[in-house]
């Protein structure tokens, strides 16, 4: 239509130009259609379509995301540093408290002996919000090894004298047997925990800082997502539906089950759900779970044993939403971080929320059932 109306306008101005000037009727050099195509003039009218940018997040006020977790907490714990605290997992000290509220919780093999009994080391950031945490036991070779990638601050009550070496490295700071008793009717090896005050009096009468400091490793120790743009793990081409997780862990049978609701894995061990007093007996859950085969070394016949957490090219899985895929890890030294990979290289991306890592050995590596 706005082609035939230009011809038709050509056509007046022609006519009127030789009726007014009285000039012979010149011939009109033919003009290609292609010129005036309907399609190339609304193309020039219109602008192009401009990729949607995305919003820039906008930060509660006060608040920021964990670098633990990339849930959203006070700025006031930006500079503060992790504590790891060492949970004894024996069925004696059940029931744990505050593990509910622990940001990443690592379970792994303790010894060789008692049906290679696990132990926790769980990460809290904001420790001064729990009330009761624990119960506290000795801790390993292995735990001071892991827990300088966080510059965290080891708390536990002793250790075996293969510790020593390791306590004594600039970057490792660490808190032993500091802790409140609590009367719960159990022998004294169970009733160590953190209370209210105690992570207080232990900065009083030492020189270890409560803020990061210079062994902080650079840089952010997993890459998130936020919750509005969850990991889609349908996207790898070697992804597998996982409902269920059955550890290799003979002593407490430890297993995680995908609950749909909350889409989390829920941890049961010793065939019960566990549950968490000090918070209103909620069940231990986790947004991300991420398993690493590993080989261990034995030191001697106690049943004292290290796991070989320093290396490249181990394998493993990285689990959320009800799906899991293979991956492989790395850790260059103790204090740089375990760094994640999928089957193309690229580090992986872990969803917002709470992060369970499993140590399961290479020699039961085949006995795990992820289904």
């Amino acid at each position: 239509m706005r082609k035939k109306s230009l011809w038709i306008l050509l056509a007046l101005v022609i006519g009127i130009c030789a009726a007014g000037c009285g000039k012979k009727e010149e011939e009109v050099p033919a003009v290609a259609e292609e010129e005036f195509s309907t399609e190339d003039e609304i193309a020039a009218e219109e602008p192009e379509e401009e990729e949607e940018e995305e919003e820039e997040e906008v930060a509660p006020d006060g608040m920021y995301r964990s670098e633990l977790t990339n849930e959203w907490i006070s700025e006031d714990l930006k500079d503060q540093r992790p504590i790891a605290v060492m949970v004894d997992n024996e069925r004696t000290a059940l029931p744990h408290y505050g593990l509910t509220q622990a940001d990443i919780v690592y379970e792994m093999m303790n010894s060789t002996l008692n049906d290679q009994i696990t132990r926790f080391m769980v990460l809290v950031k904001d420790y001064d919000s729990i009330k009761q945490l624990g119960s506290v036991r000795s801790v390993r070779p292995t735990n001071l090894m892991i827990a300088p990638e966080w510059n965290a601050i080891l708390c536990h009550d002793g250790g075996p004298f293969y510790i020593n070496k390791y306590l004594q490295n600039p970057y490792v700071d660490h808190f032993s047997g500091t802790f409140s008793r609590v009367d719960n009717g159990k022998p004294r090896e169970f009733t160590e925990y953190i209370l209210t005050g105690d992570m207080d009096s232990n900065f009083r009468n030492t020189n270890v800082s409560r803020e990061y400091n210079e062994y902080k490793p650079e840089g952010a120790h997993f890459k998130f997502v936020s919750e509005k743009k969850p990991i889609d793990l349908d996207d790898f081409p070697e992804t597998k539906t996982c409902t269920k997780i059955d550890l290799p862990f003979d002593h407490n049978g430890s297993q995680l089950d995908y609950d749909e609701a909350s889409q989390t894995y829920l941890y049961s061990e010793y065939g019960s759900p566990h549950k968490d007093p000090g918070n209103g007996n909620q069940q231990l859950a986790f947004k991300n779970v991420i398993l690493q085969q590993m080989p261990y070394a034995q030191l001697d016949e106690n049943g004292y044993m290290v796991w070989a957490c320093l290396g490249a090219g181990g394998g493993g899985y990285y689990i959320t939403n009800g799906k899991a895929i293979p991956i492989t890890w790395t850790k260059v030294s103790e204090t740089d971080r375990t760094i994640f990979y999928d089957m193309n290289g690229k580090e992986i991306i872990l969803n917002t929320g709470k992060t369970y890592i499993g140590f399961v050995a290479d020699t039961r590596w085949s006995e795990l059932v992820i289904e």
